[in-house]
């Protein structure tokens, strides 16, 4: 069951209001923190807290053009984050600026972002679009997730897991989550906001930096046939990197394209290309993570 209109805007306007940050003091922001179901704070909202935050210290003729960001420990969903922004340069074309994340006095989070005035020349190219099926034939996560019944372990809390998301998700060519099987890395998912959103190309930056988180690591569990809902499957985000290299709504369809090439000492390496429906390469996504397999017969 889709939601209401109603109930898009008010989650979606709830995203919108957790990413606008409370002023501090000079380049000092707070951020409120959501629960959506995970152990800790969704790696995503930090990133997308943080793009806003730097961007706040930047004019806005100068777009944010990449990042480059280390999760350094978990996050508290019960507690406010506060944002460090150290202004490093402010140059002719480029600006960065430096982000540090703190909860109970530790730094639990750092990225560097570069901004870059508008140029225009010759030099442009992109990998094409890869073929995929539009997002009107496809059933969205959230009522795949619903769709799981009485299958959902007890362990899960099932008003998170089946709770409406301000970004929808399709997954094309879905696995069963309580029974994956070995794949190819190789996937795709379209997203998009549930409603209307703001004309502030910087909110949009923001909420792409928040939805990318999702699913990404992901493709580093499929060749082995693993799940994030196994309970002995311990998966954190380490780092993540982004860049913006085109204008985009994200109150439109965005194709997500996502591999993973490498897993080794426990990380998993994985990338990922977004696309706006007419075949634009808006950006691009790169994150390792560590995946471990607990022994259950340890101890």
């Amino acid at each position: 069951m889709s939601p209401t209109a109603a109930h898009a805007d008010r989650i979606v306007n709830d995203l919108v209001t957790l990413l606008r940050l409370e002023q501090l003091g000079p380049d000092r922001f707070r951020g409120a923190s959501e629960d959506i179901g995970t152990r800790n704070v969704f790696g995503g909202q930090v990133l997308g807290q943080s793009v806003m935050a730097a961007c706040r210290t930047v004019d806005l003729e100068r777009p944010i053009h990449s990042l480059h960001a280390y999760f350094l420990l978990p996050g508290d969903k019960r507690e406010a984050i506060d944002y460090e922004v150290d202004r490093v340069r402010d140059g002719r074309s480029f600006a960065t600026r430096r982000v540090s994340a703190w909860q109970k006095g530790r730094v639990i989070f750092t990225m560097m972002a570069s901004f870059q005035a508008p140029e225009v020349g010759a030099f442009e190219h992109q990998h094409p679009m890869p073929p995929a099926p539009s997002p009107d034939t496809l059933v969205s996560d959230a009522a795949l997730r619903r769709a799981l019944g009485d299958r959902l372990p007890s362990t899960i809390a099932r008003a998170k897991f089946d709770a409406e998301r301000p970004i929808e998700y399709r997954t094309v060519d879905p696995t069963d989550p309580l029974e994956p099987e070995p794949r190819s890395s190789d996937y795709q998912l379209w997203l998009r906001s549930l409603s209307k959103l703001p004309d502030d190309p910087v909110l949009h930056c923001a909420l792409l930096a928040y939805a990318s988180d999702h699913g990404l690591l992901r493709a580093a569990l499929l060749p082995h046939g693993l799940s994030f809902m196994q309970p002995n499957l311990m998966a954190a985000s380490l780092d993540h990197a982004m860049w913006f290299h085109r204008d985009f709504r994200l109150d439109d369809w965005l194709l997500y394209a996502i591999d993973s090439p490498n897993g080794v000492g426990s990380r998993g390496l994985c990338r990922g290309q977004i696309f706006s429906r007419d075949g634009r390469l808006v950006a691009s996504v790169a994150q390792e993570g560590v995946v471990r397999v607990l022994d259950d017969s340890a101890g």
